[in-house]
């Protein structure tokens, strides 16, 4: 266990660290006050990266997509591609 002296750094309060915890200069660190008036000092749990997928992109060319399945089209949908064919001069067909 190590003593610290609270100290007095431009408008805010400091504690000098000893050298034996081997910390870093910029290091960041979380201060829990507990009810009792003592401090628990902790390294952050680190930040979770995301995985970078951009070297991807483009690699599989001739991938086609699948045609979704999950749910019916609309009716909606359908009598207005129905009507865009025949206004083009194709013949309906049974979707």
């Amino acid at each position: 266990m190590h003593r610290l002296k609270v100290f007095k750094s431009g408008n805010s309060l400091a504690l000098r660290l000893p050298k034996a915890l081997g910390l870093t200069e910029g290091l960041e660190m979380e201060v829990e006050l507990q009810g009792d008036g003592s401090m628990i000092l902790r390294r952050p749990a680190p930040v979770k990266q995301k995985l970078d997928i951009s070297g991807f992109w483009g690699k599989a060319k001739g991938l086609k997509l699948a045609p979704r399945r999950d749910f019916d089209e609309r009716p909606s949908t359908i009598a207005a591609r129905e009507a865009a064919r025949k206004a083009a001069g194709e013949t309906p067909s049974d979707t």
